[in-house]
């Protein structure tokens, strides 16, 4: 059963189902993989899926912790709420994973989607994201901003990413030029690791200057793992999302994978052998990750971030991109299906027959679309989803598919508790760090010291 990863009872659990027949060579050929391929890089699997339960005891790795805690909801609900009196916008100051993990679940709240906000939404403050440090639309942003009404959540793990830096002084800059010297502890908001002593924390240090309330960032778990603690509560919270919902829906993935038997029943297991075993065994070294689902969007950007950053080490992993169905059916799936054989395409299928608006039969027949006389507008993104995986595999390309019945915070705590899951688990068949990032790091110390040369 490893073909729709539903070996195990306890994958019942899960809000989605993981099918990867049309990755295999029955559906797609001699460039699919093999059942003896597949099994062949499961069974290296073992020590890792082992070591994985291990870290759950030991507690060594605390995402796998994470989703029982509760403790920093509670501060994270009482900070927001008190930050949001008078607000009319929340603008969010972070970059990486200390901002993509955040759209991500704001996305599902309706942000960056013109038209979804609900009436509860409608009465909150709105939500904006900075997470690219351009000079031109910081300026541009903070004149635009009625300050007294805008509020600043700041977010850095270590309190000394230079380009969060410079956003959340140039904002304190802006407030004091506007005469709001007096209000700053309360228009501002910062997230970063407690203080230790002997340890540098420029963002600590500038916000307790200036008496402007901290949360403490989660010390074991940072950037592109961080979506489920507060680095992404507090976006969920501003936007009215369920936490708790997000959290409990990550909670069933980790209990799935502590009571399989087999690497063969974790889909994050199974996930992480279909996508190395290409890589290794066919030469498919991209993996496009396609939600249909506009609130799903910035999940495939969050993807990027966590596959790239995480694999791509002494010259190992595979290059990820993020689509969006069925927009990039018209900009990119020609390269995929007609294209050099290397990439794997994974679909994210939210059930959507019968949703949307219904199309009127007469001006259907009008403009010659009568095939959807009567019908939905899902109806057609619903035919999509099965009709491009079904053309990617009569090409001979491998593409892997979730389905999800209902998109809601408890699936999306397990669509990402199970990407991180499959990532550190690819980590371990490629022999690399899934945790650090000392590319990044260099850039940044290289960057600081061009500053520092006056150039």
């Amino acid at each position: 059963m490893v073909g729709s990863a539903r070996a195990s009872s306890t994958t019942d659990l899960l809000p989605y189902r993981q099918i990867i027949d049309g990755v295999l060579d029955q559906a797609i050929g001699s460039h699919g993989l093999t059942r003896a391929d597949l099994q062949s890089w499961l069974e290296k699997l073992k020590p890792g899926l082992e070591g994985l339960r291990q870290d759950w005891e030991t507690g060594s790795l605390p995402l796998l912790r994470v989703p029982w805690e509760m403790s920093d909801i509670a501060a994270a609900e009482e900070a927001m709420a008190r930050l949001s009196v008078g607000a009319e916008v929340i603008v969010f100051f972070g970059t990486g994973g200390s901002s993509l993990g955040g759209q991500t679940l704001a996305q599902l709240g309706g942000w960056n989607i013109p038209g979804t906000a609900d009436e509860a939404q409608k009465m909150r403050p709105r939500t904006r994201f900075y997470d690219n440090l351009d000079p031109d639309t910081l300026a541009r942003s903070l004149a635009s901003l009625d300050l007294a009404k805008t509020r600043f959540v700041v977010i850095s793990k270590s309190g000394n990413t230079p380009e969060t830096l410079v956003q959340a002084i140039a904002a304190l800059d802006a407030v004091k030029a506007a005469g709001l010297t007096n209000d700053i502890p309360r228009l501002f908001l910062g997230l970063t690791e407690p203080a230790v002593p002997g340890r540098k924390n420029g963002l600590r240090q500038l916000f307790e200057a200036h008496g402007i309330p901290l949360l403490d960032h989660h010390t074991g778990i940072g950037g592109r793992y961080s979506v489920l603690t507060n680095v992404g509560l507090l976006p969920a919270i501003a936007r009215g999302l369920d936490v708790r919902a997000l959290r409990a829906g990550a909670a069933h993935v980790v209990e799935q994978l502590r009571a399989a038997a087999h690497p063969a029943d974790v889909p994050a297991a199974v996930g992480a052998a279909v996508n190395i075993a290409l890589a290794k065994e066919r030469g498919v070294r991209i993996s496009v990750m396609m939600p249909y689902a506009d609130r799903l969007a910035r999940f495939a950007h969050w993807y990027v971030q966590l596959w790239a950053e995480s694999l791509g080490k002494n010259g190992m992993g595979t290059t990820p991109i993020a689509c969006l169905g069925p927009l990039d059916q018209h900009s990119q799936l020609q390269l995929f299906m007609d294209g050099p054989r290397e990439h794997l395409i994974t679909v994210l299928r939210p059930a959507a027959a019968g949703t949307g608006p219904r199309i009127d039969a007469e001006l259907a027949a009008k403009a010659g679309l009568d095939e959807m006389a009567g019908r939905h507008a899902g109806d057609l993104v619903a035919a999509q989803t099965h009709g491009v995986p079904r053309a990617l595999t009569q090409a001979g390309r491998p593409v892997r598919i979730f389905d999800i019945d209902r998109l809601d915070e408890r699936t999306l705590g397990a669509l990402l508790m199970h990407f991180m899951l499959e990532t550190i688990l690819a980590g371990r068949l490629l022999g690399v760090d899934p945790f650090d990032q000392p590319a990044v790091e260099l850039g940044k110390k290289l960057a600081r010291e061009r500053l520092q040369q006056g150039s």
